[in-house]
């Protein structure tokens, strides 16, 4: 990787802070899916039932994992189902092993079994997540993030962090990302023509968290270099995110030579995307890049093994 300068990826800090836990934004996410998880379960109004008997129901692990998804619990239960009472062994970002006890929540019998599937989906799903992200970023600590390809919008990037990823853009609005697409409606002649001018062009004021180009060769990846090491070296602007699509390996590794041999890799990240497994991580890691990006860390991960045992 170059040098030691963080790159920009990382956005986790705006949806959750350890002391204090989720953000506006990220509660926001929280209320629109859980609105929609219960509605979908037939639970289209809080749940004010009668309580002449209160039970108590145990959330076990079956599996070893990251837990994630207590504070959404909470903060469902609180705005559905009041009468219900939780108490966490294990708060969220928390390693847990098979068979250990993450929380335990009473109230109501009939609000227990009412709101059981949702509780265990939403944990389960998250969970799943956090645990897949954990065992990806063991193998590249500090290089994994995840994709706006998502299930759950940002709590899908929510999970990604807890489990050690980065989130990558939380929104296309976060930071500015110009793809083939983009480059291909532009009005100029060839797509290296409107890369070039983009870059001398762009208002850095206006790009969010970081700017970003998607190039599919090796000498787009060389004119973006060049071109916005030029405008850096006026402007001491920060470094501009080269994302290499659909490359080996061994193709990123060879850019990456280039832009060292032409002393320009100190003015990108590089970021690998596209056909990503984590059967080849190894590969991915040695290739010099900064950033590998994928959606295979949250969407279609197996959710946490999860059960809710009444006493």
């Amino acid at each position: 990787m170059a040098g030691s300068e963080r790159v920009p990826h990382n956005r986790g800090h705006i949806l959750w802070e350890a002391d204090s836990g989720p953000s506006r934004m990220l509660l926001s996410s929280m209320d629109r899916w859980s609105t929609s998880i219960l509605s979908d379960d037939g639970i289209d109004s809080p749940f004010f039932g009668p309580s002449q008997k209160n039970g108590k129901a145990k959330i076990i692990s079956r599996q070893d994992g990251i837990v994630v998804g207590t504070s959404m619990i909470d903060y469902m239960l609180q705005i559905w189902a009041g009468e219900l009472r939780c108490s966490w062994l294990c708060s969220d970002g928390r390693k847990v092993n098979a068979g250990d006890e993450i929380g335990n929540i009473s109230g109501p019998v009939e609000a227990l079994l009412l709101f059981e599937r949702s509780v265990l989906n939403i944990l389960g799903f998250l969970s799943g997540i956090a645990t897949e992200a954990k065992k990806w970023s063991a193998i590249a600590p500090h290089q994994i993030a995840c994709t706006r390809k998502t299930t759950w919008g940002l709590l899908d990037k929510w999970a990604v962090h807890m489990g050690g990823g980065m989130t990558h853009r939380l929104s296309r609005k976060d930071a500015l990302m110009i793809k083939e697409n983009d480059l291909s409606n532009m009005s100029g002649s060839s797509r290296n023509e409107n890369l070039n001018e983009f870059l001398k062009s762009v208002n850095y004021d206006d790009v969010g968290a970081f700017l970003e180009v998607e190039v599919q060769t090796p000498k787009e990846a060389i004119i973006a270099a060049f071109t916005w090491s030029e405008r850096r070296m006026i402007e001491n602007l920060p470094r501009l995110v080269i994302m290499l699509d659909n490359f080996s390996p061994d193709k990123c590794k060879s850019v990456i030579e280039e832009l060292e041999t032409a002393n320009l890799r100190h003015h990108v990240f590089i970021e690998v995307s596209g056909g990503i497994t984590y059967q080849t991580m190894e590969d991915w890691r040695l290739c010099g890049a900064d950033v590998i990006s994928t959606s295979a860390i949250n969407r279609g991960t197996a959710p946490m093994d999860l059960s809710m045992i009444f006493d």
